[in-house]
């Protein structure tokens, strides 16, 4: 950190301890402002860490979705999101009225939501989901009932190929993942043969990539962390927005993370700033709120998502 980001961090650190706030970061965001964060980690671990803090605050270095669920796990909260133009292209690929339609058309269907999904879209959902737990998830649920998974093709083709189990999958994606294609893992792969290969369902190549190195780890970002600072090997290729590297070398010291793709970059995580952080806690920028209606439908369904892990 310059001498001016070390200045906003103690500024930062000082608005906490005064407001009994907590910063919470996912792992995309800027190194910067995962290091004032007080918790960094997936979609998962956020929603776990917003369910139960004690904090008055909740300043969530995310995206509007994220702020949204940390809203609805807690209702007494005030929850602030530092800058409002944080979307999702994927949450974006889908309304609450597709998802009603389908219901419509599928009385007897189970709707299950990835998080990268607005809180109208989770009230109409029966379960949420992350990229960590999607998989448990979809194998709790009668295979016997239609099942509608949105908004992501690439993760919900993924979890059909590891639960057997034929969904409606809405054609959806991550305009960052999708951009990670064959071609640039198999150059890297070709570069680093020896290197572990760690790749994020979202990914557009999944399915072929586990062709082009059978022994790839499919995981959410969290997993990545968990598993290459357990992991013997020195090196590792990595498919997921680039974010993650600066927790990989933190989490796991001494080892090489290499990106398949260096603009693997979501312009919407990186919108969060430690000046803008440090304005959210000055000036209550900007508070998050769901109105009742939908935050109670869409609770039930986050907490479905917790309970499961």
């Amino acid at each position: 950190m310059s001498l001016v980001d070390t200045s906003l961090a103690e500024e930062i650190n000082q608005l906490k301890k005064d407001r009994n706030a907590i910063v919470i970061a996912h792992s995309y965001e800027r190194g910067e402002v995962q290091e004032v964060a007080d918790f960094v980690g997936d979609s998962l671990g956020l929603s776990r860490i917003a369910a139960s803090t004690d904090a008055d605050v909740i300043v969530f270095a995310g995206v509007h979705f994220m702020a949204e669920t940390a809203s609805i796990l807690n209702p007494t909260k005030k929850v602030l999101l530092p800058d409002l133009g944080a979307g999702c292209s994927l949450a974006d690929t889908i309304a609450a009225s597709d998802v009603k339609q389908w219901r419509d058309e599928n009385p007897d269907g189970q709707v299950v939501s990835y998080v990268n999904t607005t809180a109208e879209v989770k009230a109409l959902s029966d379960v949420c989901v992350t990229s960590a737990n999607a998989v448990e998830v979809v194998k709790s649920l009668d295979p016997t009932r239609p099942i509608f998974f949105l908004p992501d093709m690439f993760l919900g083709a993924y979890v059909e190929k590891m639960t057997g189990i034929k969904m409606h999958v809405w054609m959806g994606e991550c305009h960052v993942h999708a951009g990670i294609g064959d071609a640039e893992i198999k150059e890297k792969l070709e570069q680093y043969p020896d290197a572990e290969f760690l790749i994020h369902p979202e990914c557009s190549c999944g399915s072929s990539c586990l062709f082009l190195k059978p022994d790839a780890k499919m995981m959410s970002t969290e997993g990545m962390v968990k598993y290459a600072a357990a992991s013997d090997k020195k090196e590792f290729v990595v498919a997921t927005e680039v974010g993650i590297i600066h927790r990989l070398n933190k989490m796991a010291p001494g080892k090489r993370f290499l990106p398949v793709k260096e603009s693997a970059v979501c312009q919407y995580m990186k919108m969060i700033t430690l000046e803008k952080v440090r304005d959210s806690l000055l000036l209550d920028q900007f508070e998050i709120k769901v109105d009742e209606e939908i935050a109670v439908p869409a609770r039930r369904a986050i907490e479905k998502m917790i309970a499961i892990g």
